[in-house]
């Protein structure tokens, strides 16, 4: 059984038509409030920047279905140009600012984008540098035509973000409202890159209609409202703060605001200051903000609402956020990139322990269940992979098939990798992932991936990489490897290159040289002896 789901889909259509109504809805309400540089955006004038990037895309050559790719912090232009390029008819392609140059460049050619925004003054990093310094655009990124500057020196090769935006004079408004308006719901709206079992990342194609029926559900389902005021911590290229953030504050009427990077001082300044009443965010945000030593200094009297999740969460956090922070709404809830982010969700008066030890239940609209080998569904309270049906299952991966039809079976189930439990309300409590995903600090980290980045350094012959917990991120990578002959490195020289060659979420926190990785009978690495001896180590 099903609850009925609201149909934000229907309500809106498309994310342009989205940003026309919200405008109409909550005109002169501050829709966008960035400290970074004290740019603060009614929704009326979001409407017209959004108009006017989207000009500034069909001037450049943007046409209906091209890849615009987002390489950018938490900051007001994101907003702008993703919606603007979705308003010229284009596919958002966001990427993750702890990338380095060659992840970032794979996401890139993979998804054949045509132009990038991005930024060259980002803690200290210059990515347009970044991305040149492994690439040469003409050779490795055909398809790239142009790189947009958001921020920061434009470079000879690049267009600054208001000489970007001017140019979009020369397209007629009549000529960019039609684009707008030929968008429709089926639409693929944005391509979100998640990796798998395979070691590779992998393009989730997901439409306007999805995203908007599952946040308008997931919003509801929250209690956020018109006059919110929302500190969005959770990155932009992730799902959470792009949908849950942005898609979900346009449909709400809240005025977001953007946060780069998490400090628990800059966090806990800001929210008497601006007066934030919905604070999500990881359990380690939440973990480190408890830990500070002068939290009672702080006036949090404005706080309301939290979502919470993607980590261990112990109840007792759920109780000090309650007591201690003033959150009178807390909810957690489970999904995954190719459900659009979404699949299950605590509800806003469920019982602490329920928060912090379930995964909640199926978000209206959508069917969830725990399921054997065979795809038979499991008594409750036996484990078995989590399966997902509904109108929030991604149309597929990008150029890729084969991946598609084993991710999505013939009845339409989605099978996520994760095992669970589920008891008689139907709530879901993840207890291990067929696929060996662990999750750092709310951010997915891949053993199959970090395990083919680790096997180019030269000394490294095999390598495993799995998670172990850890009382701050949740969990850590925790990486074994076999060196080549007459071959040699350090743990910590090994543990520094991981650091160096791929964002810090992924690099495990510790390495460890063995003469050999336990294996089975057809050579597959029995991941299950590396938890039990990495965590005899750790204490778990």
């Amino acid at each position: 059984m099903t609850e009925d789901a609201p149909r934000g889909d229907l309500e809106f259509g498309t994310t342009p038509r989205l940003v026309r109504m919200a405008a109409k809805r909550h005109g002169e309400a501050i829709a966008f409030n960035d400290e970074s540089d004290g740019t603060s955006i009614t929704y009326d004038e979001f409407a017209n920047r959004v108009a006017d990037a989207a000009r500034a895309f069909m001037a450049a050559g943007i046409e209906r279905g091209d890849r615009v790719a987002i390489w950018a912090p938490n900051i007001w232009e994101w907003p702008v140009v993703a919606l603007g390029a979705q308003s010229a008819g284009a596919i958002v392609v966001p990427l993750n600012t702890r990338f380095k140059a060659a992840e970032a460049a794979y996401v890139l050619q993979r998804s054949g984008a045509k132009l990038l925004a991005t930024v060259t003054d980002f803690l200290s990093t210059n990515y347009v540098s970044l991305l040149l310094d492994v690439v040469d655009p003409q050779v490795g990124l055909p398809a790239l035509e142009n790189i947009i500057v958001l921020r920061g020196d434009a470079e000879e090769c690049t267009t600054a973000f208001d000489d970007f935006i001017s140019a979009g004079a020369s397209v007629n408004p009549e000529l960019a409202d039609a684009r707008a308006a030929e968008v429709t719901p089926e639409d693929v709206s944005d391509i979100l890159f998640t990796s798998g079992t395979t070691g590779y990342p992998k393009g989730v194609r997901t439409t306007h209609a999805q995203n908007l029926r599952a946040f308008r559900t997931w919003a509801d389902v929250v209690g956020v409202r018109a006059g919110d005021q929302y500190l969005v911590v959770n990155p932009f290229f992730h799902a959470f703060g792009y949908k849950a953030g942005i898609l979900a504050s346009l449909m709400c009427g809240a005025t977001l605001y953007p946060h780069a990077v998490f400090d628990a001082e800059a966090v806990l300044r800001r929210i008497p200051r601006d007066q934030i009443s919905f604070l999500p965010g990881p359990p380690a945000l939440f973990q480190s903000i408890l830990a500070h030593d002068d939290l009672d200094k702080f006036d949090l009297s404005s706080l309301r609402l939290s979502v919470t999740g993607a980590a261990a969460i112990p109840v007792s956090m759920i109780i000090e956020m309650r007591e201690r922070l003033g959150f009178r709404t807390i909810v957690t809830g489970y999904g995954l990139t190719e459900v659009c982010g979404i699949a299950t969700m605590c509800r806003h008066d469920d019982d602490p322990e329920t928060i912090a030890t379930t995964s909640g239940r199926a978000i209206p609209g959508v069917e969830v269940i725990c399921a054997d080998e065979t795809g038979a569904e499991c008594e409750r309270g036996e484990p078995g992979e989590v399966l997902i049906r509904g109108y929030n299952v991604m149309l597929g991966y990008l150029d890729n098939e084969a991946e598609t039809n084993a991710a999505i079976d013939e009845d339409g189930w989605l099978h996520s990798g994760d095992i669970a439990t589920m008891d008689d309300r139907g709530y879901i409590k993840i207890t291990d992932r067929t696929k060996d995903m662990f999750i750092v600090g709310g951010f997915n980290a891949y053993p199959a991936e970090i395990e083919t980045m680790m096997l180019k350094h030269p000394a490294i012959a095999s390598a495993a990489v799995i998670g172990v917990p850890d009382e701050r991120l949740g969990e850590v990578g925790w990486g074994y490897v076999v060196l080549r002959e007459n071959q040699s490195a350090t743990s910590d020289e090994l543990v520094a290159w991981c650091r160096a060659e791929m964002a810090n979420y992924k690099a495990p926190k510790h390495v460890e040289i063995v003469s050999e990785l336990p294996l089975n009978a057809t050579g597959k690495v029995l991941k299950y002896e590396l938890r039990e001896r990495a965590r005899k180590i750790v204490g778990h």
